[in-house]
């Protein structure tokens, strides 16, 4: 839940011009990490205090049109600077994860720094942190930074930058606005952002419409072998390490292939399968419709965690080994 009337007072008083202030969020970054860092950090910005924003590995193009997208610090590229400006905070948001573990190279050094840690998050079962704010329900830690600054009773302050970072986040988190955890409420914020200066139509083209010949390659490459298991509740979609060199793989290129899977007429759950480009391991993106928890499944069976609807995981063995051990889960399964 929301920061208590005493924690926000407490927060305040810790954002002030001489802290100094790093924003961090998780392994991989998808819209919801960078819009809701790039958003705090601009709302910071508004009050007169300087952040900076950093991440454990680099992120898709897609989201680098986001304003000063590019003055988000790769701790892969700079680990000593990233380091020092975490070792040295006063104050450390964490945001869109709910473990050190989740931030990679970032998580000792998170858990050995002095500042006082502040979560903002979605996902199940947070870690300690000094500050909590922690709502499963919301669809996306961007709408969770909106409700912050309304709490703070800053809503005045949200700006152009803030409302395209916050809309961004929102919309890629939610597919769309199509998953169910998109509540009315999550509407109103969107009509605030519009109102403050987002622009849909742009935000849209500029996240979504900006495809690779690599994307395209891959993405006809596996929809042109979809697997459907499980009396057709269940799609299953792969690529191999040797698929991804071949067509020229960039990061962010599969991004949303899942859904494609479950988008098929009567599935109920789609998995994504995909080699790792440099390590022995599969990657694993989960999503599902209704009640189906792919949450609980990955946590379960694949190492991973999420939402309900939407969870990741990770597999040390081949990628069919991975696939046939998939399928002997999911037909033991009585959800589906």
């Amino acid at each position: 839940m929301m920061f208590t009337p005493a924690e926000l007072l407490e927060i305040n008083t810790l954002l002030t011009p001489e802290n100094r202030i790093v924003i961090l969020t998780h392994y991989n970054p998808d819209g919801d990490a960078i819009g809701s860092s790039l958003g705090l950090k601009h709302y910071l910005r508004a009050k007169g205090i300087f952040a900076d924003v950093i991440v454990p590995n680099d992120f898709p193009k897609f989201l680098k049109w986001m304003p000063e997208a590019k003055k988000v610090l790769i701790a892969d590229y700079k680990r000593k600077f990233a380091f020092d400006l975490i070792n040295e905070a006063d104050v450390i948001f964490c945001l869109d994860f709910n473990a050190p573990s989740r931030i990679g190279i970032l998580g000792d050094w998170l858990t050995n720094a002095r500042g006082k840690k502040i979560l903002i998050d979605h996902h199940q079962q947070p870690e300690k942190f000094d500050f909590v704010y922690s709502d499963t329900v919301i669809p996306a830690t961007c709408q969770m930074v909106y409700h912050f600054i309304e709490a703070m009773d800053d809503e005045k302050l949200v700006n152009k930058d803030i409302a395209e970072c916050l809309y961004t986040g929102i919309m890629t988190d939610t597919g769309g606005f199509r998953f169910r955890s998109t509540s009315a409420a999550t509407h109103r914020i969107i009509a605030n952002l519009i109102e403050h200066g987002a622009d849909p139509a742009l935000i849209t083209s500029n996240t979504w419409d900006t495809n690779t010949v690599s994307r395209l390659l891959l993405l006809a490459l596996i929809l042109g072998r979809i697997e459907v298991v499980k009396d057709g509740k269940v799609a299953i979609l792969y690529l191999t390490r040797e698929e991804l060199k071949e067509y020229g793989f960039q990061k962010g290129d599969t991004e949303g292939f899942v859904n494609y899977g479950l988008s098929i007429l009567g599935v109920k759950m789609a998995a994504f399968f995909m080699e790792d480009l440099y390590e022995d391991f599969i990657k694993i993106s989960f999503r599902s419709k209704d009640d189906m928890d792919v949450n609980q499944f990955s946590r379960k069976y694949f190492n991973g965690g999420g939402h309900i609807n939407a969870a990741g995981g990770k597999s040390d063995e081949s990628l069919q080994g991975t696939i046939e051990t998939f399928k002997k889960r999911i037909k033991a399964e009585e959800n589906l």
